[in-house]
């Protein structure tokens, strides 16, 4: 998952960037990049690592002009390196482009088979370098036909932002996979560009708006491509149109709880998935006095306070974050995921000994991280441990922008719920039904959505169900060792 921002009109755009950068590093801590034009020419900037660390005021002294593209990144096509960090800034016969991207591109190695056949010379292993390429190749007259030409070549999912010299492009892929939203920002006298009252912003989600001050216009639409430049905002739907499939994960665990996606609040879709959980399954004569509800921070928390409301149950913060390792999901090694397990959570004992716990995660992908949080809480005292999940089995491996490249990383790809249960030694797990979910949605419809339509015709949830919108390829049931489970 990665995040993109922009902003057009602005006479410090990197410094807007900057902190709209800041405020999605949710979505993406192996890297970070600026683009900025000054009229005539771009600016570019990238570094490994987090926004803050990465870039300083004399850094964003440098990247001058009104327009920019900023981007944070964790890899799904292309490792963790410099080269693959984003924007991609590249001067070709049209001039100067630079590109952000999130999402991944299904059909990204045929047709960089075929490009590198015609003589392009790739510089990363990133899908969205085929982008650059099909660009420069274009024989469009204008930037944004240039995009339009080289975006009905690719498949997948994508919510992309381009940027030349003095316009800012915006795109969002026919199927809506990935968040995209328009914002306007109202200009003080020295930020004022030619005497403009405002300027625009675009953002993977509107939780970067509330940073700098803007106010939210909406979510850009399937298929809609915006053009920012000295007319204003113009918008364009230039691809065939396609079934909505909004990633319903972002609901569940990537988008920030504070910010809206598919029209919704994402922190009360949360709590309602936490009350559906608890309804699926319940814990046996749970009572205030002797069961308490704990979330899995930060992630978790939400689902919980919905649970512990509908229960009736206490809410305790048994697990302490530490919020200087960031989430654990994302990580680039797998041999960093179980090290940061314990460098991350705490066992609260104050609030566990003696008590039969509830443990509310979004989910469960490799179940290594909650088989340790089960022992945390089990050796800080807990008489037991139920583990109540707010999205249905992770069952198979996302081609449409998260990192689950493979159905052998994913623990239920090939176990059922009771030998989960028994490796991750809970007395109970529970998860959400990919129907509970879903109605908990429901109220997530875009205003471009057919009025009544069902929530799973307008989500993808091929993590959860196997049914890919886009077809990917060979997908077979790995073999498991079933002795893991008794390890």
């Amino acid at each position: 998952m990665c995040g993109v921002f922009g902003v057009y009109g602005h006479a410090e755009a990197s410094n807007i960037t900057y902190l709209g950068l800041h405020a999605l590093q949710h979505r993406g801590q192996e890297s970070a990049g600026i683009v900025a034009s000054d009229g005539e020419a771009l600016s570019s900037l990238r570094r490994m690592g987090l926004v803050q660390a990465g870039f300083s005021s004399a850094d964003l002294a440098e990247l001058r002009g009104a327009v920019a593209i900023g981007h944070v990144r964790y890899s799904t096509a292309g490792g963790s390196h410099l080269k693959n960090a984003q924007p991609f800034a590249v001067n070709y016969q049209g001039g100067a482009v630079a590109v952000a991207h999130n999402g991944n591109l299904t059909n990204h190695e045929p047709l960089r088979r075929e490009l590198e056949a015609q003589g392009s010379i790739f510089q990363s292993g990133s899908d969205t370098e085929v982008i650059v390429h099909l660009l420069a190749r274009s024989g469009g007259r204008s930037l944004e036909e240039r995009v339009v030409e080289a975006m009905q070549r690719v498949e997948g999912a994508y919510s992309l932002l381009f940027m030349d010299e003095r316009r800012l492009v915006a795109l969002r892929d026919p199927m809506g996979f990935r968040p995209l939203c328009l914002g306007v920002l109202r200009l003080r006298a020295g930020d004022a560009v030619e005497g403009a009252r405002t300027a625009y912003v675009v953002a993977s989600e509107s939780v970067a708006f509330e940073l700098i001050g803007a106010d939210l216009v909406r979510e850009l639409e399937p298929g809609e491509m915006l053009v920012l430049d000295e007319r204003g905002v113009t918008s364009s739907r230039p691809f065939e149109a396609a079934p909505r499939r909004s990633c319903v994960f972002e609901q569940v665990y990537f988008a920030r709880p504070d910010g809206m996606v598919d029209g919704a609040s994402v922190y009360e879709v949360r709590k309602r998935l936490g009350r559906r959980v608890f309804d699926e399954h319940p814990v046996p004569n749970a009572t205030a006095d002797d069961c308490v509800v704990v979330p899995v921070p930060d992630s978790g928390v939400p689902a919980a306070i919905g649970l512990a409301n509908h229960a009736r149950l206490p809410f305790e913060m048994g697990l302490i974050r530490s919020h200087y390792v960031g989430r654990t999901f994302i990580e680039p090694s797998q041999s960093i995921r179980h090290f940061g397990v314990k460098l991350k959570l705490s066992p609260n004992r104050a609030a566990l000994e003696g008590k039969r716990i509830i443990v509310v995660d979004d989910s469960i992908v490799r179940g290594t991280t909650s088989r340790k949080l089960v022992g945390m809480l089990r050796g800080a005292g807990a008489r037991e441990v139920h583990v109540r999940i707010s999205s249905p089995p992770t069952a198979w491996p996302c081609f449409y922008g998260i990192d689950t490249p493979t159905r052998s990383e994913l623990i239920a790809a090939s176990h059922d719920v009771e030998e989960i249960r028994r490796y991750l030694q809970a007395d109970s797990l529970g998860y959400l039904s990919l129907a509970g979910l879903l109605d908990a949605v429901r109220g997530a419809a875009s205003p471009g959505d057919t009025e009544g339509a069902e929530p799973e015709r307008r989500h993808c949830h091929a993590c959860f169900s196997g049914d890919y919108p886009i077809p990917v390829g060979d997908l077979r049931t790995p073999r498991h060792r079933l002795e893991v489970l008794d390890g």
